[in-house]
């Protein structure tokens, strides 16, 4: 009897996502270091945990665990 697609892979799928997810949250702060490395940015840790990421155009991010949001 042959086994269901979903069964077989549900497990696979969820870790394929998740490392998937990890590699991109990687690339990104590669990307952001890169910025700061190159004087473009600047980033300091939050009272929170966060990270608080300065570019020199103005813009001003939170960078969470799971999201980035600008609050100016």
């Amino acid at each position: 009897m042959a086994r269901s697609h979903d069964s077989v892979t549900d497990g696979t799928v969820r870790t394929t996502a998740g490392n998937r997810a990890q590699e991109a949250k990687s690339q990104v702060m590669a990307a952001i270091g890169g910025l700061v490395d190159e004087g473009k940015a600047e980033w300091n840790h939050t009272a929170t945990g966060d990270i608080e990421l300065r570019l020199l155009s103005g813009e001003v991010f939170v960078l969470g665990e799971v999201s980035v949001t600008r609050v100016e």
